[in-house]
């Protein structure tokens, strides 16, 4: 901590300020089931009451009686509430940042960016609310007008992560809100504080709309049954839920079997590709972002880096400084750019991947663990041979694995030889390597960026992946389409009745 900075708040105390300025009465809402710890020094700052199955059967029944009523909202007027909604938000951007930082352990900037990302995504969802429509089709049918029409689809049940506790609930949140749809949330039980602080803000833009039907956000609390519960329900008409590949093959066959939709963010094993044109200046500061940011934390995080072996030694070379010197410490304090893991499991399985690495010929650089309380850790950078072993797999931590590359084929094939198809990336100048490695024989994640690292979005595009992390899309230009219901309506204003297709039937 720099000597003249003052000192940082306990914990504790920290997250009972924040969580005051935010109006959450967290003595409302304590009781048994749901401990919550702060990564910054693995402290317990609070222990919520769990929801049972049958309270989430309630909020369910709930949201779906506002559904009743709220589907009658004019779109743009539905609008208006997610406009109010961002504004609170961007009252509250500097204690729900905090908030973020406190309970996920991100740094100071990321909090804060988190929440600008809730306000943008409101500002994109009410725009959208003008902007809900249908196309007039062509009809062989004289005297016939054919167009679809969007409405409401029903109650829309989100399941998210600790790495992004508030954003991701907002992607799906304002959209389903413009779109005629009640929320209820189950977070994740690692960061359930944040939850709350979000309905605390949301709870006070609805007061200022005036009429919104009572429960169009509710938030559910505890672990995996109570998201059972969640997927389980007849009447959640789509569900969003981001987290683990395994998470995912749990949800999608509940979801199937009741017919009810899927927006489904699953694991990521992503890569960039250094080629010998790159600006390795450029590429070095995008690495470092990608691959260290939140701690490896992120669904996005860079995890696998091949370069091309006329500039490897140059840029791995300058990448064992960064990730030497990167300051590692508490989030809250200037300076630090490494926060902490979120917990124990989590360091274990960064020194699993790395002892794997280590046996497959793999050479580690840093990944040693710092003495203080919480979890942190020197990020690792692994130099392989080949790709093998730990490589093919998603740790969710700072491990960087580099390996040498000779044919951007060979390079492209090796990013898309995982299970995983989330993000990717290519540093170079070369059009024709940048325009190959987007082009349909290229990348074949939902994400592929030129000369910026696969971490890091905005939601003007479509955020999703292909293969294992699931297929789903969130935020984007026709976003709003998976949180409606289609109908294809045909007008005859003639006084004929002619059948498509030609068919005649004559009575």
């Amino acid at each position: 901590m720099n000597a003249h900075a003052r000192p940082l708040p306990a914990v504790r105390d920290d997250v009972r300020a924040t969580l005051t300025a935010l109006g959450v009465d967290l003595a409302a809402l304590e009781g048994a089931g749901v401990p919550a710890r702060s990564p910054i020094n693995g402290e317990l700052i609070a222990t919520l009451r769990a929801t049972t199955p049958a309270q989430v059967d309630d909020a369910v029944e709930r949201a779906h009686l506002a559904f009743l009523d709220w589907r009658k909202i004019p779109a743009p007027r539905r609008g208006e509430l997610v406009r109010l909604f961002g504004e609170e938000l961007r009252l509250a951007k500097e204690h729900l940042g905090r908030l973020v930082a406190l309970e996920a352990g991100k740094v100071t900037s990321e909090g804060l960016g988190e929440v600008q990302e809730m306000i943008d995504i409101c500002d994109f969802a009410v725009g959208l609310s003008r902007q809900l429509h249908g196309l007039t089709i062509a009809t062989e049918r004289p005297g016939h007008r054919m167009m679809e029409t969007w409405h409401p689809l029903g109650v829309c049940g989100v399941i998210s992560a600790f790495n992004f506790p508030v954003a991701v609930w907002c992607w799906n949140a304002a959209l389903a809100l413009v779109c005629g749809d009640p929320v209820v949330w189950k977070p994740s039980e690692k960061t359930p504080l944040t939850a709350q602080g979000v309905q605390a803000v949301f709870e006070k833009a609805a007061a200022r709309f005036g009429d919104a039907p009572a429960h169009l956000s509710q938030v559910i609390q505890g672990g995996a049954e109570v998201g059972a519960a969640l997927v389980a329900h007849p009447k959640v008409a789509i569900l969003s839920a981001t987290g683990s590949t395994a998470m995912g093959r749990a949800v999608a066959p509940v979801l199937a079997a009741r017919f009810a939709r899927a927006i489904l963010e699953l694991g990521g094993n992503n890569a960039a590709i250094v080629a010998p044109s790159a600006d390795l200046e450029l590429a070095l500061r995008g690495i470092a972002f990608s691959a260290m940011g939140t701690a490896g934390q992120r669904c996005t995080t860079l995890r696998r880096l091949f370069v091309h072996e006329d500039v490897a030694d140059a840029l791995v070379g300058r990448l064992k400084v960064a990730y030497a010197s990167v300051p590692v410490g508490d989030p809250r304090e200037a300076g630090t750019l490494l926060g902490p893991l979120i917990d124990e499991a989590a360091y274990d399985g960064m020194t699993t991947a790395l002892t794997e690495a280590q046996a497959a010929g793999g050479t580690v650089h840093g990944g040693q663990r710092v003495d203080r309380p919480g979890v942190y850790v020197r990020p690792a950078l692994v130099e392989m041979t080949s790709q093998t072993g730990p490589m093919l797999r998603e740790t969710f931590a700072p491990i960087l694995y580099v390996v040498r590359y000779r044919d951007l084929a060979d390079a492209i094939a090796l990013q898309n030889a995982t299970a995983a198809g989330l993000a990717s990336a290519i540093f170079s100048n070369d059009v024709r390597e940048t325009e190959l490695f987007i082009s349909d024989i290229g990348s074949d994640c939902g994400i592929a960026n030129v000369n910026i690292g696969p971490s890091g979005a905005e939601i003007g595009g479509a955020f999703g992946g292909e293969k294992e992390t699931g297929g789903g899309r969130e935020a984007g230009s026709d976003s709003w389409k998976a949180y409606m219901r289609r109908a294809t309506n045909t007008l005859n204003y003639s006084r004929d009745l002619p059948l498509a297709q030609g068919v005649k039937f004559d009575v």
